[in-house]
């Protein structure tokens, strides 16, 4: 929708289901060029760019804008969002009679879970070789915060907008929202070629999403084979085109929106599958790293745990060690 508007505006093309097609056409032909290349050639040097120019776009935002307001307004979010996580997170509609809950929360809900499991292998796939604090911080707590000051960027501009003058966003939001983006930007200077650097993030950001899913789809179906045959990659990120494509022209955006729910459903159920064995592996490598090391305080707690069965956790010196200490006095006295 932003796409065939922001062409609307800029060349005068008029929005129809052939322009929404095009542009499907040519955003999984990138994706397949993208993931042709592979991950280091094609994935990689279009992540890169891609993230540089929204840092840059997020930055220019930020000093243009009203940045007195936008950093005031993200330290006041946070305290909003911490102290209602709670409250929010339960709140489902009960004494109100709105549909406003099912058409953005549940839907962005579903849509979020849907994507977890191929981001989560994606990620995984890119993130060998790194320890789990390093995982954590890398995936959960950077994007978190730049979560946090892109909402509150884009949120508070336009709150500040709507406060300061009457620049019409709101009605451009109720007419049409693809077109909120555009009218948005119009509170910047350089209108015309902000216009053009948003359509071509929204295109990358389109690309980048399309080639990543696709890349883990190619690896599940290898049977696990990082690097899987060029065949197959171009098999399914042109699939996810054509999906698209049928959906979009069966119901318009309601029918990828019902299906985007019904995908969720069942992989909600996956997702809680997928943490309950990441706990079971977690023990299990932690105990492999004590029975390693032998790490234990008494000597009767190192012969009565065995191979198979951890009973004494309670009797361990220190956490576990690649690198186990050497064997005390008493113990070598004992081995001989």
């Amino acid at each position: 929708m932003q796409l065939e508007t922001g062409l609307a505006d800029i060349m005068g093309i008029t929005p129809s289901l052939t322009l929404k097609i095009a542009l499907i056409a040519g955003i999984t032909a990138c994706a397949t060029l993208s993931v042709m290349a592979g991950l280091n050639k094609g994935v990689k040097l279009l992540s890169d760019v891609t993230i540089i120019g929204t840092l840059i776009m997020l930055g220019f935002m930020i000093i243009a804008g009203p940045t007195q307001f936008i950093f005031d307004s993200f330290v006041e979010n946070v305290g909003n969002y911490t102290s209602s996580l709670v409250q929010v997170g339960l709140w489902n509609e009960a004494y109100t009679d709105t549909d406003w809950q099912a058409s953005w929360t549940i839907f962005y809900w579903a849509w979020w879970v849907s994507w977890s499991p191929f981001v989560g292998i994606f990620i995984a796939r890119i993130s060998r070789g790194r320890t789990i604090r390093e995982f954590i911080f890398g995936v959960l707590f950077v994007p978190m915060l730049l979560l946090f000051l892109w909402f509150t960027t884009f949120g508070g501009v336009a709150i500040h907008m709507e406060l300061s003058g009457d620049y019409g966003l709101t009605t451009a939001v109720l007419n049409d929202t693809g077109s909120a983006i555009f009218k948005f930007i119009e509170y910047y200077p350089f209108t015309q070629g902000l216009m053009v650097v948003i359509l071509s993030m929204i295109v990358l950001w389109f690309v980048t999403s399309a080639d990543s899913a696709s890349l883990v789809v190619d690896m599940l179906t290898a049977g696990g084979n990082t690097n899987p045959p060029k065949v197959q990659r171009l098999f399914w990120v042109t699939s996810e085109g054509v999906i698209a494509c049928i959906l979009l022209a069966a119901g318009g955006l309601s029918a990828l929106q019902v299906a985007a729910i019904v995908a969720g459903f069942p992989f909600a159920i996956v997702v809680l599958l997928m943490m309950y064995c990441l706990l079971r592996g977690l023990g299990r490598d932690r105990l492999t790293l004590y029975r390693k090391g032998q790490w234990y305080i008494t000597e009767e707690s190192a012969e009565h745990n065995s191979a198979n069965q951890f009973v004494d956790e309670h009797l361990l010196a220190g956490p576990p060690t690649l690198n186990p200490p050497p064997p005390s006095p008493s113990m070598d006295k004992n081995n001989s």
